[in-house]
């Protein structure tokens, strides 16, 4: 079985990109750039011992993505403690609404962004009241 252990985020500007992730969802970043032989730099998304994977922000090789163009790759989604905290971090730090936030009833909030970068991320909440 092909589990996903590890994840990559293409960006045009690395200062810009880290400074987005770090500030929203907290990530630290370590730099694999000489082992890559590119801008590259891992992302550590949390506590080693807690769910979840670790990635990385690397240099984009082409074409940002442009708006309305749909999805060509996978799209993370962040899990956080409070949904309209982290929309509020996700505007304040240049990154723009794509799907509002939503019910998944019964389970969680969901909801879809594009960073500084053009890429797309969710931000999901458990929530067993959401409706």
């Amino acid at each position: 079985m092909g589990r996903v252990i590890h994840f990559e985020i293409h960006v045009d500007d690395m200062d810009r990109a880290k400074k987005f992730y770090g500030e929203v969802f907290g990530w630290t970043f370590e730099d694999y750039s000489s082992f890559a032989g590119m801008p590259y730099f891992g992302a550590v998304t949390g506590d080693a011992d807690a769910m979840g994977i670790n990635g990385a922000l690397m240099q984009r090789h082409g074409a940002a993505p442009q708006p309305g163009q749909p999805v060509n790759g996978f799209a993370c989604t962040m899990g956080v403690g409070d949904y309209d905290a982290t929309e509020a971090k996700i505007l304040e730090h240049g990154g723009t609404i794509a799907l509002p936030k939503y019910a998944l009833p019964g389970m969680a909030w969901q909801g879809y962004y594009i960073d500084t970068e053009g890429n797309i991320i969710g931000i999901h909440q458990p929530d067993v009241n959401a409706k």
